[in-house]
């Protein structure tokens, strides 16, 4: 047991999710803290709007990012602390930020002081003479420098508030941050995480009230996901280009969508298409089919580990290897992804072709190299509770898209079969490709006409070949 104790902060994305994972895989003890902004300026608006308490709409909202979070498998947090629950501990970080000297107070309100902290811009390495004032919100006039940022704001009509030594009010969006990181792990923790929007000005911020209270913050890595983007323009509701998790699982299997996200590197951007979740799907269903035949053979035979042969045992430590140098290398998921390809084909030459179902010890091969495979899709966030029901939801899915039955697609497969007997091949392949332009696959066999999800034909030019 390595006796440090990780502590991170706002993970959101599935791949900076696996930071978790991994660091468990290497014996680290983690405390993972994700918080909960519930009182912002957006959301007393909407509550405004519909005519609901802030604090009941917040909370509401919360239990759905829950199951969302629950479908993408992505690690629950140790703590989950929200705002409205922790204003003795912003306000005391703001007294303390006051006693200081870094902040000041007009007319209720209280102001971060830019001017007394000298390393402002220190991760985002912008110059205060950079900022451009008003461009985003209109200058508040009494500001001493018009780069300060509130860290309580003075009640308003309308707004909640909670009592406060400079009267009552709400906390500013930056401050709240920082003291509830500080309340469950200290001044100085190992990885702090969050959007790549966020590095100006919230988590610079956070430093500068960090150190302001208590004299340092030191976090030892910064670590920022790249937007989601559609034909390369940011995801935004501004856009219309906005597609909520829901959606896309009305679609895809949520564990499709999760493999497609890891397919890309977390600080890059990740462009959506559905050619993209559709390749995501057709391999997901690779995966676990192979899994499944091979955890249907082993179950089948006694099989022992110790003595696994030259080539499998060589598939495997170069599969660790690399999945040891990817995930350390500032979690290059995309890479494990990759690295999958060779410890599957083994499987399948063992389990389907005629040189590997010759194999001396193949079922120690393929027990062996099942085993390094499932630890790898755990730590992933991948590794289902059973393989031929994530089989199945793939293909519901997938009937889904193609807006086909099971029946439909049985039916086309008996008519295809009577077709073949009957020598009409243009009939039959016709039938073929019909289903194949909807994104379903034949697979002949002596044992007759199977089916499964594939990418569409007109998809399929678009999609990079599978390595």
């Amino acid at each position: 047991m390595i006796s440090a104790t990780l502590g991170m902060l706002e993970f959101m994305s599935p791949s900076m999710c696996c930071t978790g994972r991994y660091l468990k895989n290497l014996e680290y003890e983690v405390c993972y803290v994700r918080n909960f902004t519930d009182v912002d300026d957006k959301i007393i608006a909407r509550a405004n709007e519909l005519g609901e308490d802030p604090i009941s709409l917040s909370k509401r909202y919360c239990e759905e990012f829950h199951v969302d979070m629950m479908h993408l498998h992505c690690l629950p947090p140790s703590v989950e602390p929200c705002v409205s629950d922790h204003m003795p501990q912003i306000i005391d970080m703001i007294k303390k930020i006051l006693d200081n000297g870094c902040a000041y107070q007009i007319d209720g309100d209280v102001y971060f002081s830019v001017d007394k902290f000298p390393e402002y811009g220190q991760l985002s390495g912008r110059k205060l003479e950079d900022n451009r004032a008003g461009e985003r919100v209109a200058v508040d006039s009494r500001k001493k420098n018009p780069a300060d940022f509130a860290l309580w704001k003075s009640a308003k009509e309308g707004e909640p508030f909670w009592v406060s030594p400079w009267g009552p009010g709400r906390p500013g969006w930056h401050i709240e941050c920082s003291a509830m990181s500080a309340t469950y792990l200290g001044y100085s923790f190992d990885i702090h995480g969050g959007g790549m929007d966020l590095v100006f000005p919230h988590h610079e911020n956070e430093i500068a009230q960090s150190c302001a209270a208590c004299g340092q913050s030191n976090i030892s890595y910064w670590i920022h996901n790249g937007f989601v983007t559609v034909d390369s323009e940011k995801m935004s509701k501004s856009l219309g280009n906005f597609f909520t998790i829901r959606q896309v699982i009305e679609l895809y299997h949520p564990l499709a969508l999760r493999l497609f996200l890891l397919g890309t590197h977390y600080r890059s951007p990740i462009n959506y298409s559905d050619v993209q979740l559709e390749s995501a799907s057709e391999r997901m269903y690779y995966i676990y089919q192979t899994l499944y035949d091979c955890e249907n053979v082993i179950s089948q035979h006694a099989v022992q580990l110790d003595n696994v042969p030259p080539d499998a045992l060589d598939c495997i430590t170069k599969f660790k290897n690399e999945f040891v140098a990817a995930m350390s290398d500032d979690l290059h998921t995309p890479v494990i992804l990759a690295a999958l390809s060779d410890p599957l084909k083994n499987i399948n030459d063992l389990l389907h072709t005629r040189k590997g179902r010759k194999q001396q010890l193949r079922m120690e091969s393929l027990a062996a190299l099942e085993k390094v495979i499932r630890k790898v899709l755990t730590v992933l966030g991948l590794l289902p509770g059973s393989y031929i029901e994530v089989l199945q939801q793939l293909k519901e899915k997938a009937l889904k898209r193609a807006k086909l039955t099971e029946e439909e697609v049985l039916q086309k497969i008996r008519e295809r079969t009577a077709a073949r007997n009957a020598k009409e091949y243009e009939k039959s392949d016709v039938i073929r490709k019909d289903l194949a332009t909807v994104g379903i696959a034949l697979m002949d066999s002596p044992n007759g006409t199977t089916w499964r999800p594939s990418i569409p034909l007109a998809m399929q030019e678009q999609v990079a070949p599978t390595t």
